[in-house]
């Protein structure tokens, strides 16, 4: 890349569009309308499969998945690099686009694991010596799955930072953030789609024995099915990687210009980012905040599509579906929040209404079990997703303001750090408390609706944990830290 296309060290505010328009923002979402995407791929259809049609134990099959979310510390490092190191000229769009090649590839190698974890465990009849071997490899695969998804998303987010003002990032959150729940609905359709076929769902193609109480799909034909997802899909989503950030940082990055440290790129070294990172008592409660309230959230992703297929008698097809309705509902919650509610309520008190009615939904989605009705579990989703929707646009616009714009990367390394932990914790719990409740209760509405009642009583404990976030507080100490930092250095 030529020198006269990188960043001017001398560019001011005056030299970059004041507005980047809502064409721009519905761009930028593309990014994120990949990542919905891949969430359900990995969370979605391959959990299922390998709950339900492989009899994977739940266990184990949600702790591999969960090792992408363990390698979260990463993010800080990259969030550090992307704010200390230019690529290709620039400080994210670079490590985006590569981040982004190496997700997706790992997605489709996971899948290809799976395959193997099941013939040794259809072979040996047991968990042997082999089988353990591609389980831990199925771990290793999600762990670098993990460190390439943080190596995109994480300079992404401060991105977002460097392109826009705190007035107008609401705006932002709620149409980059729509967006995701899109690319989650458009994952379900083409999903839905590819697997709704006669020879994976319905009686006439079901090996049904008489002696067992479940019937399972012909493994050939879901295999197949599976493997053509998972090749076509992740290479429709680095082509979206690629499209929503082509350019937007070279026109639109106020990162030079904000920063006191433009000239002195060397000094933003990980020590001392984590200095600013550590300077206000904020910090820590809003990392605790995150963590508790993305337990709370994410825990039945696990869960739901086993939960619809072994409660309410849907198949792959349909359970994969289920996605498209809590993910309309947090669309609508994400789009009326960074328009209608945030702006008129704040965004503290927003996400706390967002947590509270969360809660609730998590009882309606217990009571639709008892009903066994398909319909009563779409309609709790759907207002599940719309509470979650306003929980996530407030949280997120928060996050946004508790970031030091020197540090950017390393700030929104540290918020990634705290939802990654708290999102492997919700992942490998969800599955072990479902296992618990299993051993507990003979009724599967009992044993899965354990994972829900905890949900909602997490969603209280984040409330409470919320009233002590303060904004003003952060934004002082973390200004009077890199002053003080860059005092010490020139004395």
């Amino acid at each position: 890349m030529a020198t006269h296309d990188l960043p001017s060290s001398h560019q001011t505010l005056k030299d970059i569009p004041a507005k980047m328009g809502i064409l721009n923002m519905f761009r930028l979402g593309l990014f994120q309308m990949g990542l919905g995407i891949m969430s359900l791929l990995t969370l979605g259809l391959l959990n299922r499969v390998m709950i339900d049609e492989l009899k994977i134990p739940a266990l184990i099959a949600a702790g591999a998945i969960a090792m992408h979310q363990l390698v979260a510390p990463a993010r800080l490092w990259f969030g550090q690099m992307s704010d200390a190191k230019t690529l290709w000229g620039y400080h994210r769009t670079g490590y985006i686009w590569i981040g982004g090649a190496l997700f997706t590839l790992m997605a489709f190698l996971a899948v290809q694991v799976v395959w193997r974890l099941n013939a040794s465990l259809a072979v040996n009849g047991d968990w042997t010596s082999a089988t353990y071997t591609w389980t831990g490899l199925l771990g290793l695969v999600f762990a670098l799955y993990g460190l390439a998804l943080s190596a995109s998303s994480t300079p992404f987010a401060a991105l977002l930072v460097d392109v826009s003002d705190e007035d107008e990032r609401p705006k932002l959150v709620g149409i980059v953030w729509s967006m995701l729940m899109v690319g989650i609905v458009v994952g379900a359709i083409m999903g839905g789609q590819i697997l709704d076929q006669p020879q994976l769902c319905g009686p006439a193609i079901l090996s049904y024995d008489p002696s067992q109480t479940v019937s399972t799909v012909e493994l050939t034909n879901l295999k197949q099915a599976v493997n053509s997802v998972f090749l076509i899909v992740p290479a429709i989503v680095f082509g979206l990687c690629v499209a929503s950030t082509w350019g937007i940082e070279k026109k639109y990055s106020r990162y030079q210009s904000r920063s006191m440290v433009t000239d002195r790129e060397d000094q933003i070294t990980l020590g001392r980012a984590l200095k600013v990172l550590t300077a206000s008592r904020q910090t820590g409660i809003f990392f605790s905040f995150l963590i508790m309230m993305t337990i709370s959230l994410f825990m039945q992703e696990a869960v739901m599509e086993p939960y619809g297929g072994e409660v309410f008698n849907m198949c792959v097809s349909e359970t994969t579906q289920l996605n498209a309705f809590w993910g309309m509902g947090t669309l609508v919650g994400l789009s009326a929040t960074g328009f209608f509610v945030a702006p008129r309520i704040g965004k503290r008190r927003t996400t706390k209404l967002g947590c509270l009615m969360t809660a609730g939904c998590f009882i309606l989605i217990i009571l639709s079990g008892f009903t066994q009705n398909p319909q009563s579990l779409q309609i709790a989703l759907l207002l599940f997703g719309l509470a979650a929707g306003i929980t996530t646009s407030g949280g997120i616009s928060l996050m946004l303001d508790l970031t030091a714009a020197e540090t950017a990367g390393v700030f929104i390394g540290a918020w990634g750090l705290a939802q990654a932990i708290a999102r492997a914790v919700a992942t490998f719990s969800g599955g072990a408390i479902l296992d618990i409740g299993r051993s507990l209760f003979p009724n599967l509405v009992f044993a899965y609706g354990l994972v829900f009642a905890l949900q909602a009583i997490g969603m209280i404990i984040a409330v409470q944990l919320l009233n002590r976030v303060d904004v003003q507080e952060f934004q002082a100490n973390s200004k009077q830290a890199i002053a003080a930092i860059l005092g010490s250095d020139l004395d």
